[in-house]
């Protein structure tokens, strides 16, 4: 599939923002309060729901998206079942939707952190191009992953080609070491922000937020929020409609309002 030389003309975050988590207090931010903290100066603000920009114009076409998931041995099941279900049910709303595959670094077997043995699709040389990487997080993904040479190096030349990348949770920590959130706003999971902050103080880390969109980068306190991240970019690259019909399937409601889902979208500019 022929990538597009940019994504949009807007570079967007989009921050949504939450009650208790990581020792939250409980409340949950008006878009009003978000605006004040997050917003560079200068620049605008929009209420939720937030601002539907089209997707780049040659991005969807008469052939699936390829969304690639990187798997390794202590992948956590969550982060990788939620937004492979999400991207998965694509094809009956949007036909021809995404195409969900996973990679291991041999093509081999990996057992998730939960005990579930995944055979993988392909490996780092078998794989076929990908549009959408997503990186779940992993038992090892603020450790020793990040000092496996050969996984980054992937990492970072499949990030580079691909048109998204989306983390959840500690899968921020392989994207940054991949280079790959260098310029953009992140976030990752709440109890492990702190040290994500330590590692990668040139980061422009965001706290207090389910998700972050900032460019080509989605990136997710994981959990039970990996949902939001997937069906967000789902409503991106095909609209409500075919994010109304996901989230029937999965029984999520959609679309997201300013008081279930506040949001904050920064307008950066053009690029």
């Amino acid at each position: 599939m022929t990538k597009p030389s940019t994504l949009s003309p807007l570079c967007i975050l989009l921050a949504v923002a939450v009650g208790a988590c990581g020792g939250g207090d409980g409340t949950v931010a008006t878009p009003d309060a978000a605006a004040s903290a997050e917003a560079p100066a200068g620049q605008a603000t929009l209420e939720p729901p937030w601002q539907r920009l089209d997707p780049p114009a040659d991005l969807i076409s008469e052939k699936p998206l390829a969304a690639g998931f990187l798997i390794v041995d202590g992948v956590y099941n969550t982060e990788l079942t939620a937004p492979f279900d999400i991207f998965h049910h694509t094809r009956y709303h949007a036909p021809p939707g995404m195409e969900v595959f996973t990679v291991s670094p041999d093509g081999g077997q990996v057992t998730s952190f939960e005990g579930i043995r995944i055979a993988a699709d392909y490996s780092f040389e078998t794989a076929p191009p990908i549009d959408v990487l997503v990186v779940p997080s992993a038992e090892h993904s603020m450790d020793t992953d990040l000092e496996n040479g050969a996984m980054i190096d992937w990492v970072r030349e499949v990030g580079e080609r691909a048109s998204f990348v989306v983390s959840l949770c500690d899968g921020a920590f392989v994207l940054a070491q991949a280079g790959l959130l260098d310029d953009v706003a992140a976030t990752t999971f709440p109890g492990d922000q702190d040290r994500f902050a330590e590692m990668f103080p040139h980061i422009d880390l965001r706290r207090g937020v389910r998700f972050v969109h900032d460019g080509k980068a989605l990136t997710s306190e994981g959990g039970a929020r990996s949902f939001d991240p997937s069906m967000y970019l789902v409503d991106h690259l095909y609209g409500e409609k075919a994010t109304k019909g996901v989230g029937r399937g999965m029984v999520i409601a959609w679309p997201p309002t300013a008081e279930t889902m506040p949001a904050l979208v920064v307008d950066r500019g053009s690029q």
